[in-house]
């Protein structure tokens, strides 16, 4: 066990326990003064220390952006591809006048709106680690979804198509920007 004097100086001894019971003991000069520490040592570590911390915070944010954006740029596609599908089975339906257009119609608007529901709610779990610029475009296509889906929902045999090629324009560059933004 080995004892320090409290002020800094004085005697330091040292006391050891053999295994038969013999105490030895041996006592060594101290230095006076008082400990201060190095002070460019002290800099240097809080340098590194704050380094680190930042790094460490740096690859946290990291990992959430890239989770963020895999999490909503990975299942776009296939959320958005039904819609697309329901909808060109509209567009074919109705420009054969087919006797299920109202039920294609209706699937197609449904299938949009579903898909604007789940981009959306996806960008809204991941929060503020979705890039701003991405879970714009991403909010782009929910706006221009359910825009189609409203004209869509209008069509009738006798309507004008042209509101209806404008909803769809708009959702074409707004998947075109999803896609764009979003990792291969």
């Amino acid at each position: 066990m080995k004892l320090l004097n409290p002020r800094g100086f004085g005697l330091v001894c040292a006391f050891a326990a053999v295994a038969a019971g013999l105490v030895l003991a041996g006592c060594a000069n101290t230095v006076e003064g008082t400990a201060t520490a190095n002070q460019v040592q002290v800099t240097s570590y809080r340098a590194e220390a704050a380094s680190s911390s930042a790094a460490a915070a740096s690859s946290k944010a990291a990992a959430a952006i890239a989770k963020a954006t895999s999490d909503n740029c990975s299942p776009f596609r296939k959320t958005t591809g039904t819609a697309v599908d329901r909808y060109n089975d509209f567009v074919d339906a109705h420009d054969g006048n087919a006797a299920d257009q109202i039920a294609k119609r209706d699937a197609a608007a449904t299938a949009l709106e579903d898909a604007a529901k789940t981009v959306e709610a996806q960008v809204s779990a991941s929060g503020a680690d979705l890039p701003a610029d991405l879970g714009q475009k991403f909010t782009d296509y929910v706006t221009a979804a359910r825009g189609l889906a409203a004209e869509v929902r209008k069509m009738t045999t006798n309507s004008s198509v042209a509101p209806l090629n404008d909803a769809s324009r708009k959702v074409n560059d707004a998947l075109t920007a999803v896609r764009n933004g979003c990792p291969s």
